[in-house]
């Protein structure tokens, strides 16, 4: 391809490609400049709930799981008669 038509057309699809993610959804991160985006997802305090309650339960899993395994540990050190 000649280089007259393939370098604008290059830099055609770059500022594109920019202007693209502008505008397209930003995700769970950091909201888009002013008018774009919308706020982000887990910054809701229904999410910081949500997520709160999920790692509380992940902390009672392992202290769960640490506690049978100390139980175990216990049980094969002195065995109950």
């Amino acid at each position: 391809m000649l280089d007259r038509l393939f370098l604008p057309l290059l830099g055609l699809i770059a500022v594109a490609a920019v202007a693209f993610a502008m505008v397209w959804p930003q995700g769970l991160g950091d909201r888009s400049p002013a008018p774009f985006g919308s706020p982000p997802v887990q910054r809701t305090p229904a999410m910081q709930a949500a997520m709160r309650r999920e790692t509380e339960a992940a902390q009672r899993r392992i202290t769960q799981a640490r506690a049978a395994v100390r139980s175990l540990q216990s049980q094969a050190i002195a065995p109950a008669e």
